[in-house]
């Protein structure tokens, strides 16, 4: 993974509204399997390339979710980070990644309500600069103050 940031914690008292951190990722046909296996998504679409040829897609594709744990990722990792309790995300899925996509990642502040300590997050995966993924997480940030 090739993070634009290091490894950490970003407490709510120094995140910032329009902060981006972001890592990126070539889907392997390794990640593709080692996800069925943990999943139990055994879908022929991500897993057997005849059957896959012969859907709307014209190849395999990754999971989804697979994709969309590469946000998971970012927040757990760099933004906020290390702490960070997930309470909810959309998704909106806006086109495939195939074996060998390069997927970046991105993860901006959207807003702050520091008397929670919740924050909204702008989700978004792309490969090649189009957008794969889309969609908004609520977040529990870590807090100087109580952790």
């Amino acid at each position: 993974m090739l993070d634009n940031q290091p490894r950490g914690t970003i407490c709510i008292e120094d995140l910032e509204i329009g902060m981006v951190r972001s890592l990126s990722k070539v889907i392997t046909d390794q990640d593709i399997e080692m996800f069925a296996e943990v999943s139990t998504d055994r879908n022929p679409v991500h897993l057997d390339d005849d059957y896959a040829q012969d859907t709307i897609f014209e190849g395999r594709i990754a999971h989804g979710m697979l994709t969309a744990g590469l946000v998971s990722a970012v927040i757990g990792e760099q933004l906020p980070g290390h702490g960070t309790v997930y309470l909810g995300q959309n998704l909106k899925f806006l086109a495939p990644v195939r074996p060998g996509d390069m997927v970046l990642a991105e993860v901006e502040v959207m807003d702050i309500d520091h008397s929670k300590r919740r924050v909204k997050l702008d989700t978004r995966c792309l490969v090649n600069g189009k957008k794969v993924l889309m969609g908004e997480a609520n977040v529990l940030a870590p807090s100087r103050k109580f952790d």
